[in-house]
C-alpha cells in the first residue's frame, strides 16, 4: 500500500503552514513513519528551514527526506514519494488555487490552518470550496489559539457549522513554536513534554485517526 499523502493548504498568508507542515512531519517521523517533506511554495520557507535542520543535526539525522516541486510537478513528485514513504506532507503556497490544486488534488487529507478570528476564517472559504471542488477528506486546524478567550471558542464553533470537521486539539499561541524553527527543529525536540508539544503529538494522532490508521 503507498504512504498517505497530507496536504498543508490556506489561501490566506501567516496562517502557520510551514511550521505546521514542519511539525506534523517531524512528529509523525518521531512515531517511527518514514517521511517525506514537498515543498510546493516558491518562498521556499520550508526549505530554508529543511537545510537548517541538517546543519543542526547533521545531513543523515534530520530523520526526513526533502523534495521540491512546481505546478502539476507536485501531483507526480507526490505519488512518486509515496511509493517509498510511509506519509509525505505538502506545503504549499498562500493566494494561489493554481499552484495549490494539484497538491490538493493528490492529497489523502487537507489540513487547513486557520487562526481564531474572523477575518482569518472568511479568508478560509476559497481554501475550502477547493478541497470541496477536488472531493477531499479535510482537517481544520485552529492554530496561534488563545486559551480561556471566548472568541477562540465561537470561532470554533462557526469552523464547524461550515461543515468541514475541525481538529479537536488546537494549537497555542505558543513562541517555542517558532523559536524552535529557527534552529531547523520543532517544539518536540527543543521543548520535549511542553504544552505546545503535547498539543503537536495529540494532532498528529488525530490525523491518523482521520487517515483511519
Amino acid at each position: 500500500m503507498s504512504g498517505r499523502v497530507i496536504t498543508i493548504a490556506q489561501q490566506k498568508g501567516g496562517s502557520g503552514k510551514t511550521t505546521l507542515a514542519a511539525h506534523i512531519a517531524v512528529a509523525v517521523a518521531r512515531d517511527g513513519a518514514r517521511v517525506a517533506l514537498l515543498d510546493c511554495d516558491p518562498q521556499g520557507s520550508l526549505g530554508e528551514w529543511f537545510e537548517t535542520r541538517e546543519q543542526t543535526l547533521g545531513e543523515d539525522d534530520t530523520g526526513l527526506v526533502f523534495r521540491t516541486a512546481s505546478g502539476w510537478g507536485a501531483r507526480r513528485e507526490a505519488r512518486s514519494l509515496a511509493r517509498d514513504y510511509d506519509f509525505v506532507v505538502i506545503d504549499t503556497p498562500p493566494k494561489s488555487d493554481v499552484e495549490s490544486r494539484p497538491a490538493i488534488e493528490v492529497a489523502d487529507i487537507v489540513t487547513v490552518p486557520v487562526q481564531p478570528t474572523p477575518i482569518d476564517l472568511w479568508a478560509t472559504r476559497p481554501t475550502l470550496e477547493m478541497i470541496a471542488k477536488e472531493g477531499k477528506a479535510s482537517l481544520l486546524v485552529i492554530n496561534r489559539a488563545v486559551q480561556r478567550v471566548a472568541l477562540t471558542q465561537e470561532i470554533t464553533e462557526a469552523i464547524r457549522a461550515l461543515g468541514h470537521p475541525a481538529a479537536e486539539v488546537r494549537l497555542g499561541n505558543r513562541t517555542g513554536f517558532a523559536a524552535s524553527m529557527g534552529d531547523g527543529l520543532t517544539i518536540m525536540e527543543t521543548a520535549p513534554g511542553s504544552k505546545g508539544a503535547v498539543e503537536v503529538e495529540a494532532l498528529a494522532v488525530e490525523l491518523r485517526r482521520h487517515l483511519g490508521l
